[in-house]
């Protein structure tokens, strides 16, 4: 036995059973006493015996134990991001525990494919697949997961039939932060939004109609810019992003900041509302390149509720999401997917975090 590798058969005759008792015990599933489980459990100790085959198992029972997590973004990008690593912390955590893996497919759809889309994504064996952002009926990704029989989550997207989803009041949650703005003073208040999509281009935006009937209204960025409108509030400027870096948001703080890019200096912004905190942590730091001082000068509010300790003394002024435990939430109605229940749409609160970036409105 020292020179062959142990196997199920070799268990069951140590401990005096069929083949198919000893895997029962092992599947701690179906009929079988509790006392032939354990003299299964200690021959297969004695031996030197793991278990069955993960692979074995795997074509069992169909399922891969595996669950894709499909990222918009480049790796990097979004490993340089607070927001998705703490997603993405509360659901491998959750799927961990209950005994899932999870497989990273980049999304997008500038791959060198049919559709666009990562190829992995048409070949990947998972049981089912969580969208981290967006997603709706018409989305390439969600088509080809959809076409291919896998059942998906989507967090921060569109209701799609037969696809649980999970999202934040990040419409009430921008109105309540605007509000607070209001409630300073500032009437002048501009907006560096995440990427709109649609056709809008990053950069400034001219043309922004909140009552478009064809707004891809399931991004983020779209409802959040909403709730600056709902709390009455028509933008000085809008500035829309390549996307949720710091760098970006600096970009937009040079530009939005710049009188030269208003008919009159008088509508320079003292407030800029960043759809989230890196975009806020960078517009601080271009308002100060231009020798600003936040608040005094402007005032800078961010989305997330995010751990920025490089930023020193300054703590953002910001709208908290429950950022992990949306990660967890995410994973178990993804299982809960997987066993076959959709669940009904489950949307999370949000709140504003008073922070040292906004004041009082400068009297000009």
């Amino acid at each position: 036995m020292s020179a062959t590798k142990p196997t199920l058969a070799h268990v069951a005759a140590r401990a005096g059973v069929s083949i198919s008792t000893a895997s029962l015990a092992f599947s701690e599933s179906g009929p079988i006493a509790s006392a032939t489980r354990e003299r299964v459990l200690a021959a297969a100790e004695e031996l030197g015996y793991r278990g069955p085959s993960a692979l074995g198992r795997q074509l069992r029972s169909g399922r891969t134990g595996i669950v894709g997590v499909v990222f918009g973004d480049a790796l990097r990008r979004t490993f340089r991001d607070p927001v998705s690593i703490s997603v993405l912390d509360g659901v491998t955590r959750t799927l961990g525990e209950r005994g899932l893996g999870v497989l990273l497919m980049p999304g997008g759809t500038h791959y060198d494919s049919p559709d666009g889309v990562n190829p992995l994504l048409e070949t990947a064996a998972v049981d089912a697949a969580i969208m981290l952002w967006g997603g709706h009926s018409s989305d390439p990704v969600y088509k080809i997961l959809h076409e291919r029989g896998i059942p998906v989550t989507i967090c921060e997207g569109a209701e799609v039939e037969g696809s649980p989803t999970v999202s934040v009041r990040d419409r009430e949650g921008s109105r309540a932060i605007t509000q607070h703005l209001l409630d300073s003073g500032h009437t002048r208040i501009a907006v560096a939004t995440l990427p709109l999509g649609g056709g809008f281009g990053p950069g400034l935006v001219s043309d922004y109609d909140i009552d478009a009937p064809d707004l891809p209204y399931w991004y983020p960025s779209h409802r959040r810019l909403r709730g600056v409108y709902d709390a009455g509030v028509t933008p000085v400027a809008i500035w829309s992003t390549q996307g949720s870096l710091v760098e970006e948001g600096q970009i937009a703080a040079t530009n939005l900041l710049n009188p030269a890019n208003y008919v009159d200096a008088s509508q320079v912004p003292t407030a800029i509302v960043a759809q989230s905190d890196l975009l806020a942590a960078g517009v601080v730091q271009g308002a100060r390149q231009l020798g600003l001082r936040v608040p005094e000068d402007v005032s800078v509010v961010g989305f997330d509720g995010v751990d920025l300790p490089w930023l020193g003394d300054d703590k953002l002024t910001t709208v908290d999401q429950p950022l992990a435990i949306k990660g967890e939430i995410l994973a178990e109605v993804t299982i809960d997917l997987i066993n076959g229940n959709v669940g009904a749409p489950i949307v999370l609160d949000t709140a504003v975090v008073n922070g040292t970036t906004s004041g009082p409105a400068p009297r000009r």
